[in-house]
């Protein structure tokens, strides 16, 4: 499994489709994006990172990088989303960040 995570609007489908070799619709049965929402809903987060890790790419956008939010909701959330990347990154492959739609790797080695 590859992870990429970066902040919104980064690229990372289309980083993920140059990867995979594949369109939008392949794209859509090979790989999971916006599992930061997922992991704010989880109660069990490690059994959510083994569900997400069978998908060939697991995607993430950073919400942790910005201001604090007041609402204790909302930083659970951050909290949650936070701990479900580091599961995410320790049962990955290869772990990317990108950023202008360029991956920069943090862990593996990408295809």
């Amino acid at each position: 499994m590859i992870f990429l995570f970066g902040p919104l609007y980064s690229g990372k489908k289309v980083v993920a489709m140059e990867l995979l070799g594949c369109d939008a619709a392949e794209l859509e049965r090979r790989a999971v994006w916006d599992v930061q929402d997922l992991g704010a809903k989880s109660g069990d987060l490690p059994a959510l990172a083994e569900e997400l890790a069978k998908y060939d790419v697991v995607i993430a956008t950073e919400v942790g990088s910005g201001v604090v939010p007041v609402s204790l909701e909302e930083r659970a959330a951050r909290e949650a989303a936070g701990r479900l990347n580091c599961l995410l990154a320790q049962r990955a492959d290869a772990v990317a960040r990108v950023f202008c739609g360029i991956p920069m790797v943090i862990k593996g080695r990408l295809p």
